[in-house]
């Protein structure tokens, strides 16, 4: 069978743009992504889906000095894709992939526990390939206080958070950037609180045979620049009268984490 050159240029410009590398400087200060204009291609036969780009999960292993990007896109509905008619899936379920540089985990959430939840592929063998259209923010501010955080989210500017959260047992760290799509603020006491996702909660507590076996569905919440809590999406037990009568996936693990917590603006805030 012959090599389709077009198909390797796509692997090997996936490679690149997701950021599977050595460590450098680079890998601790990531640049905002523009998520308006982010999103993950496919190149086909057939169906050639797009999605847009919804949070990032960097993870870095500060022991073999490497580090790689996680995507996770938006979600849709289980469906009978170019259908004349009758569209949805009966037996319906939500899917969200999420886009490696070599891997493409996808998550099924079905009404009850399914077995198939979670599966991962080579992406080379999804929808002929992903195509990485993702791009930088042009510009943005550093929000060094409450203050800041109040005027940018009072203004109406788009906002973005990274999370860094590691192990020192096992030598992992993440940075976990997501835009903020909910932001609680008390103007008299000049308070805030994120609380935002779903994002791609990394465990760093253990190491993975790939590192995209360690990512979880998570919402994030913080109001201070050292710690965030997340609420982790898992099997979850529905008890009536202290009876379990049902098991399913929804968000009930709470963990707390010290990390370092930076807010962004995209833009420059004006004082």
């Amino acid at each position: 069978m012959k090599t389709n050159p077009y198909r390797l240029f796509i692997i090997y410009i996936a490679l690149f743009v997701t950021g599977c590398s050595t460590v450098s400087r680079g890998a601790f200060n990531m640049d905002c992504l523009d998520y308006n204009h982010s999103f993950i291609g496919s190149t086909g036969p057939g169906n050639v889906p797009r999605f847009q780009v919804e949070s990032r999960t960097r993870i870095i292993d500060e022991k073999n000095g490497t580090s790689e990007d996680f995507y996770q896109c938006a979600s849709c509905k289980s469906e009978y894709t170019f259908a004349a008619k009758n569209l949805f899936q009966a037996d319906n379920f939500d899917f969200m992939p999420v886009f490696g540089s070599k891997d493409t985990l996808i998550f099924r959430r079905k009404s009850y526990l399914n077995t198939d939840y979670r599966t991962i592929s080579p992406s080379e063998q999804l929808w002929g390939g992903p195509v990485f259209q993702t791009r930088k923010a042009t510009s943005r501010t550093l929000l060094k206080n409450n203050t800041e955080i109040q005027r940018a989210t009072l203004r109406g500017m788009l906002i973005i958070s990274q999370i860094e959260i590691w192990d020192e047992h096992t030598g992992l760290r993440a940075i976990i950037e997501c835009p903020v799509r909910t932001m609680n603020i008390d103007k008299a006491l000049k308070l805030y609180q994120v609380d935002t996702g779903p994002i791609l909660w990394p465990d760093l507590s253990q190491r993975y045979g790939r590192a995209i076996d360690s990512l979880s569905l998570a919402f994030v919440a913080f109001n201070s620049p050292d710690f965030a809590d997340f609420i982790i999406e898992a099997p979850t037990p529905i008890k009536k009268d202290n009876n379990e009568i049902l098991v399913v996936y929804h968000y009930s693990v709470i963990k707390s984490f010290v990390a370092k917590n930076r807010i962004y603006c995209i833009g420059k805030l004006d004082i």
